[in-house]
């Protein structure tokens, strides 16, 4: 089992995991950036555009293991006439 860090930014701001997560398959590590997504979301309310926002997953000796966008919450334009 590792121990990983989940840090959210828009480039801008920065939410930091000093505690980290141990996960046992690494195929899980979408689904806890996605949470991570949607707490960071929840904590930082009455922001409507996550587009630049994503994840940056990293081991225990800091390498980066995987980034992930924030899935945006703006309202879509598709359809609008």
């Amino acid at each position: 089992m590792a121990r990983y860090r989940f840090h959210a930014t828009n480039g801008y701001e920065c939410v930091f995991d000093a505690e980290g997560k141990d996960i046992r398959i690494a195929e899980r590590l979408v689904r806890r950036a996605d949470e991570v997504a949607q707490e960071v979301m929840n904590s930082l309310a009455g922001r409507e555009d996550w587009s630049e926002w994503h994840i940056t997953v990293h081991d225990l000796s800091g390498r980066r293991v995987l980034v992930k966008p924030f899935v945006s919450t703006a309202p879509s334009l598709a359809g609008a006439a």
